[in-house]
């Protein structure tokens, strides 16, 4: 390693060009970086409702309905007017409205009244539209600007067209106020004025270069674009402050300030390294996920806690080495107080900690399994937005609505009859459109328009457009899922596709809930496995483990404590990204604590070990606290704002752990993992002499 650093610190200046103009390459690079807000993209491509979407697209030129238009205060002659220029709109690929079920020029008051309330009710029409997936914000815009604020709009290509729109400029602000904060926290807890800019730009061109390098995956999901950069800011932060400070206990010791500076790598390669790879171990762990939202948020948060490691072991030091001498110019005293009495308290309390933590943990560990969840997108806006408050309104008029639409092998008009017969019985079943409802299976095809019968059937398919009165998701909607799919099967075993948003859903939920178990546990035990390495010490890892997975686990009790849904998808994220994120805390102190048990008693070292490592765990734990909050409080995106609140309070959890609980497991465990020390040779020596006295 010494040769290696030696070779770094003596081309710094070439390294310095290299960075920085890899920086801004990346900068530009980044743009070119498609980014997906459909989470039913990323269900595996063996999944029932993905197969079917596929097929669909293959032998079909429309899509699923994906968008429910309502229109207040108008006759039916107004709404066809409006259906047609419905049509008309860039991106717009079929709108069924109420003509397509019944006879409309029979009075409506004389045919089924529950057909005809599904698309007019109240002088109100609904129209059912499918939007074209690559435009759907244009389209959307679009069809905002025919119907006006005034009418409502929802449905999976609407929320997916706002969350477009809406979680860019967000993410702006919130990069902002938490670059701001950061800056600010480093002020307090840095002795130089510039050290915290110098940390920023390191940080700030191992983000560039992580965003730019995105291009590989041609393109990341919503969530990954929102976190990505804000949690590489707040996981990635220390490395850079420890490898400063290393540097300048090192340059007291050799004047040569390039020897310092290899002197420093060396001494702190190993810390920073266990620190690191325990990090991008919690989020590869997401990469086992088979929804693949996981491996797209796992795979950009270990690039990007690589390329931190890379930039403060070969760009930091260069860039350290050329501003050094404003570090010593731009010194001033500490804003913070010396923590030792801190410590002293924390000593006297240890043991009365870990004695709470023992009766919280398994209530904890059975309440983080007990809540409810959401598992699509369907309720991502609350009822504050716009889009949140258009839901309210269409199902207040119009109650819970989806379209599933279902395909079966062509050619048997009567079995299709059958068939759809069975399910206009299924009580949430409110229509079907398809060949044998439309025409009857006695009629001739030749009695059909083309057009009309292009959406019915294809060369080897017939189509079945079925409305049901359910929500997008939940257990109704799932055993409707499954009622469905078992009558369809009962006619065409293992030939027909059904797809629509309550059947992703149902999908989503099947794969996601068998994704958890694994997920944490390869986390886990891989996490586990390094510290053993690492630390050498059994009993130290799983002490530290214990520690953090405890800390995650009070995390996600909180929405059960207070009788709140969860979003299944940033519940399965939150884990591994808390390990990963904060077992560094606990790696930390731990080090600590076997440094200072080489010269002191335990009691001595816990003291000290608290006093010498809050600042350092505050600083990353606000930091990633205040982002966490602010991505939790200023997005309107209900699933990031989630992820948001279960970041900050997880950094919240571990941070009190780490501060009072650990101390008292080090100390009760010490004999475990530290054997006969400097300090208890001296305590020892000490007892000797006062009984002699």
């Amino acid at each position: 390693m010494h040769k290696f650093y030696t070779g770094v610190v003596k081309y710094r200046r070439a390294i310095m060009v290299f960075f920085v103009v890899s920086a801004i390459i990346c900068l530009f690079l980044s743009d070119f970086v498609e980014v997906n807000y459909d989470m039913n993209d990323y269900l595996p491509q063996d999944s029932a409702s993905t197969i079917a979407l596929d097929v669909m697209e293959t032998e079909f030129d429309g899509g699923i309905p994906n968008a429910r238009v309502m229109v207040n205060d108008v006759s039916i002659p107004q709404a066809l007017e409006y259906k047609e220029e419905l049509k008309q709109i860039d991106g717009v690929q079929d709108v069924t409205w109420l003509n397509d079920t019944l006879d409309i020029s029979i009075p409506i008051e004389t045919q089924d009244a529950d057909t005809v309330e599904t698309y007019y009710k109240d002088g109100t029409a609904l129209f059912t539209v499918t939007i074209e997936e690559e435009k759907r914000v244009e389209a959307v815009d679009a069809i905002r600007e025919l119907i006006g604020d005034e009418n409502s709009m929802t449905g999976s290509a609407v929320s997916t067209a706002t969350a477009t729109t809406n979680t860019v400029s967000e993410i702006r602000k919130i990069a902002l106020i938490a670059v701001l904060f950061v800056l600010f926290v480093l002020l307090l807890t840095t002795n130089s004025w510039i050290e915290p800019v110098l940390i920023m730009v390191g940080l700030g061109i191992a983000i560039l270069i992580n965003n730019g390098t995105n291009l590989i995956f041609g393109e990341i999901s919503f969530v990954t674009n929102a976190a990505g950069s804000i949690l590489q800011l707040a996981v990635s932060l220390d490395y850079s402050v420890f490898l400063i400070h290393r540097f300048e206990e090192c340059h007291k010791e050799y004047l040569n300030a390039e020897e310092a500076m290899v002197q420093a790598l060396c001494k702190s390669t190993s810390s920073i390294l266990s620190s690191g790879l325990t990090t991008v171990i919690g989020f590869l762990a997401l990469c086992l996920m088979q929804f693949l939202l996981g491996p797209d948020l796992g795979l950009v948060l270990a690039k990007g806690v690589a390329l931190s490691l890379i930039t403060v072991f070969i760009f930091m030091p260069a860039f350290i080495l050329t501003t050094y001498k404003g570090l010593d110019r731009t010194r001033h005293r500490p804003f913070l107080p010396d923590f030792h009495r801190f410590g002293r308290g924390v000593c006297r309390l240890m043991i009365s900690f870990v004695c709470v933590f023992a009766v919280l943990v398994v209530p904890a560990y059975l309440a983080s399994n007990s809540n409810s969840y959401y598992y699509g997108s369907s309720h991502m806006f609350g009822e504050e937005t716009k889009m949140g408050s258009d839901i309210k309104k269409v199902e207040a008029v119009f109650g819970e609505s989806d379209t599933y639409v279902l395909l079966v092998p062509k050619g048997n008009t009567s079995v299709e009859k059958e068939l759809s017969n069975e399910l206009h019985t299924v009580p949430q079943v409110t229509s079907i459109i398809s060949y044998v409802d439309m025409a009857g299976a006695e009629i001739p095809r030749d009695f059909l328009d083309e057009d009309t019968l292009s959406l019915l059937e294809s060369e080897h398919y017939s189509r079945m457009v079925i409305t049901v009165d359910a929500d997008y998701e939940g257990e109704e909607t799932f055993a409707l899922v499954e009622t469905i799919r078992g009558i369809a099967k009962e006619y065409y075993p293992d030939t027909y596709y059904l797809a629509g948003e309550g059947v992703s859903t149902y999908d989503l939920m099947d794969t996601v809930t068998a994704d958890m178990v694994k997920v944490n546990a390869v986390a886990i035990i891989a996490v586990l496995l390094v510290l053993m390495l690492l630390l050498k010490s059994v009993p130290l890892s799983i002490i530290l483990v214990l520690s953090i997975e405890t800390a995650i686990w009070l995390n996600l009790s909180v929405p059960y404590m207070l009788g709140t849904k969860v979003f299944y998808i940033a519940y399965l994220i939150i884990s591994s990204v808390q390990l990963g994120a904060t077992v560094d805390y606990a790696i930390l102190f731990s080090d600590r604590y076997r440094e200072f048990r080489e010269s002191y008693p335990k009691k001595k070292a816990v003291t000290e070990t608290v006093a010498s490592v809050i600042v350092s765990v505050m600083t990353s734990g606000s930091v990633l606290t205040v982002v966490g909050f602010l991505l939790g409080y200023l997005s309107s995106n209900q699933l990031l704002a989630q992820l948001g609140k279960f970041l900050g309070v997880g950094a919240i959890c571990s941070l009190l752990i780490v501060l009072f609980v650990l101390p008292g497991f080090l100390y009760l465990f010490d004999r475990l993992f530290i054997k006969k020390t400097v300090g208890d040779k001296k305590k020892s020596e000490g007892g000797v002499k006062n009984e002699q006295k």
